[in-house]
């Protein structure tokens, strides 16, 4: 029996098997291009697709908010083909366009497990997705649409990380989900030292100070100014996007 009330009579006790609420109403998740990619080390793996528009559904389903941020790594580099005497901007362009192709695989593969969803691309393409306009953005999401932003922030010499960043401001989220390969942030390279200690939480300053590779510096100081906290947790776990968002201490937070 529960607890007596003020009126004498027996209180019900908390439903256990209630489900649990999410804390976050919006968030925006930033992919990797190589989080696509599986093992193959190249292009597009449908297995992996299909495990993460089975994550962003179970999440969507909860009622929160999804926006996503996605890279071109998996394809090409502006950084990497300027090596072989391409112009930096050039290749930035090319990598934007990456993040296009990408973008369009996310919408199939989410539209095939029924999550309605719009890519909004920061170049004019009309063919193929929507100019992004902060209020379309947000009007898609009040419409439980989940939007995939592509192309970046459409300039060059700017990273899908601070397109993140900005993207996030623009449509007020809760929180930046960078989604990786490895559990959180280490103090180094786990793939290469098994000693590697991973950080539960740290600040924006100790990020940029101890030059942490969790999002460029621009990035992290556009999340410092506006106080946009980054949950870095890894893609590979299939349930760790919807602990985040239920409010499981995972990963690595960064804030204040």
């Amino acid at each position: 029996m529960g607890d007596t009330g003020k009126n004498g009579n027996p209180q019900p006790l908390a439903n256990s098997d209630s489900p649990p609420k999410p804390v976050f109403r919006r968030i925006l998740l930033k992919l990797s291009g190589e989080a696509l990619e599986g093992d193959q080390g190249f292009g597009l793996d449908p297995a992996t697709l299909e495990s993460i528009a089975l994550q962003i559904k179970r999440v969507h389903s909860l009622g929160v908010d999804v926006a996503l941020v996605v890279g071109g790594g998996n394809i090409i580099r502006g950084s990497v083909v300027e090596k072989s005497g391409i112009e930096r901007s050039v290749g930035d362009y090319m990598g934007m366009l990456a993040t296009v192709i990408n973008a369009l695989a996310l919408q199939s593969t989410l539209e095939n497990a029924g999550v309605p969803t719009r890519v909004l691309t920061a170049i004019n393409m009309s063919e193929i997705g929507e100019p992004f306009i902060p209020r379309r953005a947000e009007r898609h999401l009040e419409k439980r649409r989940v939007i995939i932003f592509a192309a970046g922030t459409g300039n060059p010499y700017f990273t899908t990380d601070t397109a993140a960043a900005l993207r996030a401001m623009e449509i007020k989220a809760d929180v930046i989900v960078k989604a990786t390969k490895v559990d959180g942030i280490y103090d180094s390279d786990p793939m290469v030292n098994k000693d590697a200690r991973l950080f539960q939480k740290l600040t924006y300053l100790e990020v940029l100070e101890k030059g942490l590779k969790v999002m460029d510096s621009t990035a992290i100081s556009l999340c410092m100014d506006n106080r946009m906290p980054i949950i870095v947790c890894n893609l590979l776990d299939s349930g760790t996007i919807e602990e985040i968002v239920l409010g499981s201490k995972v990963g690595t937070l960064v804030s204040e």
